[in-house]
């Protein structure tokens, strides 16, 4: 047993019997690294990533390349998803070094923390005129120990450049003319036939399709809306998609989305789910809420702590090998379906006596089947039935590994999609579920009233929230409060964005990664453009437009305008990398619109009014409520404009504000409906 022992990371877990002698992150490696004058050796990964399983198996269990880390470095084992700090630090070097990225990260650095060596996965031995890792080893040894003075040089020279390199500043402010630019890149990247957006690998990237849909009906470019329409279908339809126990899985490593790297993540489910719920509100195909329905039902199955909380992901590997909980044998379907409901699956989810899934590593044909339509099925009944009797039967299979930490930031997200999900679907579980949520993350994972912690298992929370905890969590509150009108959920948001303000923004405007009162890394990281997921940049920038709105208050738009020029040059030069803040300036840049409603929040007249704000898609609209009494004077506090907004003669009223201009309160859905659809002049 090495030094990972009570440690609350489940991949840090897994590493706890290798014989490499692990340590955590923390002063007591680095001391013992320049006590014995060795040279570190950081290795970053997660518990469902499958190549850091790979690594593990071939590397870190085996004698040899143990005696070599043991013998000659300290090594340490970093989860990238507890410490994302660490990690984008890393990854930035590793990108600078070898102009690529990846985990498993490798990265061998001095006693101060200063990289002079990266690499992503590595072979034990060396082959096919690549480097393994035992010769590795044993070159950074000699040159450690006889060129002391180039390894030296190297690594400060890594490390001046990972501390020199801020955003080229902008000239003159983002508008419309990005905006239609980011369209037409998207429109040439487009990939008509199976929709998504350039060549193998596709990942989801569904804040791109938030601003699309956004540029569609905010901005009135039907290609946009034509893209987005055919890119979720084409996913909803492909292998990508857990067609037996819903969700979606990381990414399609194929240009059809048939073969997906296997790992379920959390983000991806919330990020998806939102785009789903949003396309559903903007055109209205069954598909789209069913998938959005079904992402809720596997989040809410497999991914929900008793607490109420969300988990972070389930592995790609079981039985030792990636997808072998998903894949299905032709003869497994018909011995468990039986022969008619055994060629309906087969012909449904087009499976074959042959097989479409090749071993990754051989690239043979496996004779396995990655399930997906051809087509939407017509007998929605007995496919149902089909689906649950191939549910049951999976569901006796060893499971893949389910990482249970709690982590704030992909919760504000699964909190932002439920949210979102009950308004357009019309569902109070949703809602609940976002609630539990939002009061564990308030009760379990805060300190001083407006401090985010970042990790949560075992009972305790730890380590200092970072940009995207306070972004995302506040982009959670945001959506909640217009789902449920609990000014508390509103409150916090505002207290979350402040506190981010305060102790992440520069002067320019640029938010860093990791707080500026938290741990000194060898460098600090800022990040502008989105990744997997939206940065929490791009989420700030829409969260301040909104709060300005939602409050009144313009020095909130103020401070996003400044956090929109620190993107800098590289929104100009790289749209396509700025999906979500795209997405913000079509907000930011359409027509405002508030709707405040006032009254008695069980009256009819008052619930029929927000539903149909609920339901319809208005990407531009804040939707406020002062209902009777102490709620209604709370909101009255946090949004001063809203004060004289009650209701008329014990009616409930809609107090409707477009353009800067606010119009006499309505009492009726369809008066309301009326002043919404006013065209602007």
């Amino acid at each position: 047993m090495n030094h990972l022992k009570g440690q609350q990371s489940p991949y840090l877990l897994q590493h706890l019997h290798n014989p490499v002698d692990w340590h955590p992150w923390g002063e007591e490696a680095f001391a013992l690294a320049r006590s014995l004058d060795r040279p570190i050796f950081l290795s970053i990964g997660y518990s469902t990533c499958h190549w850091c399983h790979v690594m593990e198996r071939e590397s870190f269990e085996n004698g040899a390349v143990a005696a070599a880390l043991n013998g000659s470095f300290v090594s340490i084992k970093v989860d990238r998803e507890e410490r994302p700090d660490i990690d984008r630090v890393y990854m930035t070097a590793c990108h600078l070094m070898t102009g690529t990225g990846g985990w498993p990260l490798t990265i061998i650095m001095t006693p101060a923390g200063k990289p002079f060596f990266a690499a992503t996965y590595l072979p034990r031995k060396s082959a096919r005129g690549r480097a393994g890792l035992l010769e590795i080893l044993g070159r950074v040894k000699d040159v450690w120990r006889d060129r002391r003075a180039e390894v030296d040089a190297s690594a400060e020279s890594v490390t001046a450049a990972l501390g020199g390199r801020p955003a080229p500043a902008a000239s003159g402010a983002a508008g419309e003319e990005e905006l239609r630019r980011a369209s037409d890149l998207f429109a040439a990247m487009f990939d008509a036939v199976n929709g998504g957006f350039g060549e193998a690998p596709k990942f989801p990237s569904p804040h791109n399709l938030l601003f699309l849909l956004r540029r569609w009906k905010m901005g009135g470019d039907d290609r946009a809306g034509a893209m987005v329409i055919e890119t979720l279908r084409r996913m909803r339809m492909g292998g990508i998609y857990d067609h037996v126990g819903f969700g979606f899985h990381r990414y399609s490593t194929d240009g059809r989305w048939l073969v997906p790297h296997f790992e379920k993540m959390l983000y991806d489910q919330a990020m998806l789910a939102m785009a789903y719920a949003e396309a559903y509100q903007a055109c209205g195909d069954p598909l789209f809420a069913e998938t959005a329905r079904q992402i809720f039902e596997y989040v809410s199955r497999d991914m929900t702590s008793p607490e109420g909380c969300f988990y972070s992901a389930e592995d790609a590997d079981s039985e030792g090998r990636e997808g072998a909980f998903y894949l299905w044998r032709a003869g497994q379907i018909m011995d468990l379906l039986g022969a008619g409901d055994g060629r309906r699956a087969m012909e449904a989810y087009s499976i074959s006596d042959r097989g479409n899934f090749r071993d990754e590593a051989t690239g043979r044909m496996t004779g396995e089947n990655i399930l997906h339509l051809g087509a939407v099925p017509g007998d929605t009944a007995r496919m149902e039935s089909i689906r649950e009797k191939l549910f049951a039967a999976r569901e006796r299979r060893p499971r893949p590994f389910r990482d249970d930490k709690v982590l704030a930031d992909w919760n504000g997200l699964m909190i932002a999609a439920l949210a979102l999900g009950a308004r357009a679907l019309g569902d109070d579980r949703y809602l609940r579920m976002a609630r539990d949520a939002a009061s564990f993350i308030g009760s379990r994972m805060m300190t001083g009233g407006d401090r985010l912690l970042h990790r949560f298992r075992n009972g305790g929370a730890s380590v200092p929230g970072n940009l995207d905890d306070y972004a995302f969590v506040a982009w959670g509150l945001i959506e909640l409060y217009q789902a449920g009108f609990d000014p508390e959920h509103l409150d916090l948001a505002i207290r979350l964005s402040a506190s981010m303000l305060k102790h992440f923004a520069d002067g320019g405007g640029r938010l860093a990664f990791a707080p500026r009162d938290g741990e000194k890394l060898v460098a600090e990281t800022v990040e502008t453009h989105d990744g997997a997921y939206p940065s929490g940049h791009s989420a700030a920038y829409y969260n301040l437009v909104r709060i300005s709105r939602l409050t009144g208050d313009p020095a909130w738009e103020a401070s996003a305008e400044r956090i929109l020029a620190g993107a800098g040059e590289g929104l100009r030069r790289h749209p396509l990398g700025y999906g979500m803040l795209l997405a913000g300036l079509q907000y930011a840049l359409g027509e405002s619109c508030e709707v405040v409603l006032a009254g008695d929040a069980d009256d009819g007249a008052f619930k029929e009014m927000a539903g149909d704000l609920h339901r319809e898609y208005r990407p531009g609209c804040v939707i406020m409520a002062r209902p009777d009494g102490e709620p209604g004077e709370r909101i009255g506090r946090l949004a001063p404009f809203t004060a004289a907004m009650r209701a008329g003669g014990g009616r409930a009223a809609a107090y409707v504000c477009r353009g800067k201009r606010c119009f006499p309160p309505v009492h009726t859905a369809a008066d309301m409906r009326a002043l919404l659809e006013i065209k602007s002049t």
